[in-house]
């Protein structure tokens, strides 16, 4: 009713305003007009040019005053009738509340506040909406202005001092209590009001006992506290954060992040939260988390030293281990174990990261049959991660290349153990008990002397030296001549099979292509003995020309 009353006054003091103008543009348009004793003051001239000057001006101004009272009626549209208009909003939003069409409920609060903005049942119902879609942070506000506006209205108080008591905040939530007490309640506000001075009392006692804790490093105990206080205070900011510094004393990491994660959601501008959710990240090795973390902080305070310097760090770092496993999809194993090097000096305090870069190094020298080296960087890894399977299958594929079958089969045995599914693991054990089995036969690599990474250049270099040394013409003994026909034959054969690529291929995978047993059906080049040796000359294109005239 004083909103509207107040509305219809200032409409009647604007129209006053304007009569006034028009009065004033009047008087001043007729003054021009009048020549007889004020004429006479002045000379004619003068008074010809006010004439001319002084009358447009008043046209001019007349001609504005529809214009002026269409924006007063405007500005003042509906104020008397602005009364209902809030009333109507008002029950309207009361039925969707109680519907439950919680967002349509809202919109016509909204209107009732804007069309009365003294009116504390308006901002009653919306905070009560508010709270019914659990949007607490927003509903305060309007609880505190009710109680402004209405400061006996103990049902806004106690809603007030329960949110406040949920945030931490217990003395401002006590003096709610106090004051609810002190003003008239009724039985039930009277009951709850003292239930939650009591609860709030003892809360106190908790925080106080927690921080005496904390203090005294005894973090198990504080953590009990703060367990008993959250549970009650679950928007408390300040005791979520003083839990998690208590879990990451007690290394329970997963329940620190939990908590710090809550806080930064309570509070809009916790960048320490943030903060302190990247450094957990970065210390677990999860270096993409902890860019993401960081990032937030930054986006609250572009000028967080704490925050950009870590941001460096941790993008750094990031870049590194991206452009290392780039390199390792691309097969260039060497410049990725170089990475990885770069990975550890970047980091070197930080276990997680020094580990990755070993493991994947470990890797890069199994994929680029370094052998040698796989094995000693592998070997690092599995004493402080003995069930690492990644670990173990490269190992075991470096055993291979170095031709140790036995540990080969013993690593992926282990791995099998820890992951039954792997793939790897099944067909590389497999390939490992062939070879080994093969190993006790025979072995086309040892026969050359070569490594089984020997390219083809290096395999005709070792068969042609090979096959000058055991030439049956360098031998006159019968028995000598014999056993040099039987190694001849065998290094003949070792070079068709290592210089054919799908012979080798075969072989690599634990089958002798010229064994019998292993292709089902014989040998297909080198079962005819010496006799088929006959005019052969084993050295090609080379230096060397033998013939061979056996009877």
């Amino acid at each position: 009713m004083g909103a509207a009353h107040d509305r219809a006054s200032g409409y009647e003091r604007d129209l006053k305003a304007v009569g006034r103008l028009c009065f004033g543009a009047l008087c001043v348009g007729n003054w021009a007009h009048l020549g007889d004793s004020r004429a006479s003051l002045r000379p004619s001239a003068s008074l010809a040019a006010d004439m001319v000057s002084v009358k447009p001006v008043a046209q001019k101004l007349l001609s504005y005053v529809p214009l002026v009272l269409v924006l007063i009626d405007l500005r003042y549209e509906g104020a008397e009738c602005t009364k209902s208009d809030v009333e109507s909003h008002l029950e309207m939003g009361k039925k969707l509340l109680a519907a439950g069409q919680l967002a349509d409920a809202l919109s016509h609060f909204h209107a009732a506040v804007d069309g009365d903005p003294k009116n504390y049942m308006a901002y009653y119902r919306r905070a009560t909406v508010y709270l019914a879609m659990g949007k607490s942070k927003s509903a305060l506000p309007d609880l505190s202005k009710v109680i402004e506006l209405k400061p006996d209205f103990t049902s806004a108080r106690l809603q007030r001092g329960n949110l406040l008591l949920k945030q931490g905040k217990l003395d401002e939530a006590e003096d709610d209590f106090k004051k609810v007490l002190k003003s008239n309640p009724s039985d039930k506000e009277e009951k709850e009001a003292k239930s939650q001075l009591v609860k709030s009392d003892e809360l106190q006692r908790l925080l106080a006992e927690a921080h005496s804790d904390f203090d005294r490093k005894d973090y198990d105990t504080a953590a009990a506290h703060l367990d008993a206080i959250i549970e009650t205070c679950v928007w408390d900011v300040n005791s979520r954060e003083l839990r998690a510094e208590c879990f990451i004393q007690m290394g329970e990491m997963g329940k620190a992040i939990s908590d710090l994660k809550a806080a930064s959601k309570l509070k809009s501008d916790n960048t320490e939260a943030f903060y302190r959710l990247s450094s957990i990240y970065y210390q677990l090795g999860d270096h993409e988390m902890s860019l993401n973390e960081v990032r937030e902080c930054l986006k609250l305070d572009p000028d967080h030293k704490q925050c950009f310097s870590h941001y460096k760090q941790v993008k750094k770092l990031n870049k590194q281990i991206a452009s290392a496993e780039e390199l390792i999809q691309q097969q260039r194993y060497e410049d990725a174990a170089s990475k990885y090097e770069s990975v550890k000096e970047t980091e070197p305090d930080v276990h997680h990261y020094t580990h990755l870069a070993n493991e994947r190094i470990c890797h890069c020298f199994s994929q680029s049959q370094q052998a040698t080296e796989a094995i000693e960087v592998c070997s690092d890894v599995l004493k402080t991660e003995p069930h690492n399977v990644n670990a173990l299958k490269d190992r075991a594929e470096a055993y291979l290349q170095d031709e140790q079958y036995e540990q080969a089969i013993q690593d992926y045995e282990s791995a099998r153990q820890h992951n039954e599914n792997d793939r790897q693991v099944k067909e590389g054990l497999e390939k490992a008990q062939r070879l080994l089995k093969q190993s006790k036969k025979r072995d086309y690599y040892k026969i050359l002397g070569v490594k089984r990474t020997a390219q083809k250049k290096e395999i005709m270099k070792a068969y042609r030296k090979l096959a000058q040394q055991w030439h049956p013409d360098n031998f006159q003994d019968t028995d000598e001549k014999k056993r040099a026909e039987k190694k001849f034959i065998d290094i003949a054969q070792a070079k068709e099979v290592l210089t054919d690529p799908e012979m080798r291929s075969k072989f690599d995978q634990g089958d002798d292509p010229l064994d019998p047993e292993s292709q089902h059906g014989g040998g297909p080049h080198f079962h005819h003995g010496w006799d088929g040796f006959q005019g052969f000359n084993p050295f090609g294109s080379g230096p060397f020309s033998f013939k061979f005239n056996f009877n």
